[in-house]
C-alpha cells in the first residue's frame, strides 16, 4: 500500500464531503451530470447496506476515494436463493484515477468483505479494470443479469468469489437491490444543493440526458 493514504470506515461527518466527491468522478462519464452522489445519500440508510464495508481513501488527511457494498440474492433455478454482495458507487478523485489508487481500495474492500464471510460479489463493471483484481463474467459462474434478453451482450457483468466454491453449485438469475432504483425527480432535487456544474452529452455516455 501506498505510504501516503489511509482506508477506513466512513463516518457521518464525512457524508457531504464524500457525495462531492462521487459527483466529481462521475460528473458526464456515464450521462450528462450523474446520479451516484444522490444514490449513495439513499444507500446509507438502506435495510441492505452493510456499514462495516463502507470505506473511505484518505491521502494526506484528505479523503481521495470510496467503496461501499450492498447485500442481495440471486434467485437460483431450483427454488431458493444464494446471498451475494454487490457493490459501489465506487470512485477516486478525479485528478488521481489511473495511478493505483482505485485498485489499492478495490482489493482492501474485498479482502475485508471476505473476512466478514460473504461469499460473491456481483456487479456492473469493466473487465479491464476489475479482472486485475480477480474479477470474471458472471456468466462464467451460472449467474445471469436480471431482465436482459437472452444472447443480449453480458460484458458488464461481473462477479468475483471470495469463498472459493461458493457459487459451484448456484445458478440463476441475480437482483439488483431495489435502493439502486432511484427517481429521477429526487437526483435533481438533491443535485440543486450542490453548486451549479454544467451537464454535458459527450462520446461514449452510456445513457441520454436525464430532464431537469
Amino acid at each position: 500500500m501506498k505510504k501516503d493514504i489511509n482506508i477506513r470506515l466512513e463516518k457521518e461527518e464525512d457524508f457531504r464531503t464524500v457525495e462531492e466527491l462521487v459527483r466529481e468522478s462521475f460528473w458526464n462519464v456515464y450521462r450528462p451530470g450523474c446520479s451516484e452522489h444522490y444514490l449513495l445519500h439513499v444507500l446509507r440508510d438502506d435495510p441492505a447496506f452493510v456499514k462495516e464495508l463502507d470505506f473511505v481513501m484518505e491521502k494526506d488527511g484528505r479523503i481521495i476515494g470510496q467503496n461501499m457494498f450492498m447485500r442481495t440474492v440471486i434467485e437460483e433455478d431450483g427454488g431458493g436463493t444464494a446471498d451475494v454482495l454487490t457493490m459501489g458507487p465506487i470512485c477516486i478523485a478525479p485528478e488521481l484515477k489511473r495511478k493505483g489508487y482505485g485498485k489499492i481500495l478495490l482489493d482492501y474492500s474485498l479482502e475485508k468483505a471476505a473476512d466478514m464471510g460473504f461469499g460473491a460479489v456481483l456487479f456492473e463493471g469493466n473487465i479491464d479494470f476489475y479482472g486485475k483484481s480477480g474479477f470474471s463474467f458472471a456468466r462464467r459462474f451460472g449467474i445471469r443479469y436480471h431482465d436482459l434478453p437472452e444472447g443480449a451482450d453480458d460484458s458488464f457483468f461481473l462477479c468475483k468469489e471470495l469463498i472459493p466454491g461458493y457459487l459451484d453449485k448456484v445458478a440463476g438469475v441475480y437482483q439488483t437491490p431495489r435502493g439502486y432504483y432511484v427517481d429521477e425527480a429526487d437526483v435533481q432535487e438533491f443535485d440543486r444543493t450542490f453548486p451549479y456544474k454544467k451537464k454535458e452529452k459527450l462520446p461514449g455516455q452510456l445513457f441520454d440526458a436525464p430532464s431537469d
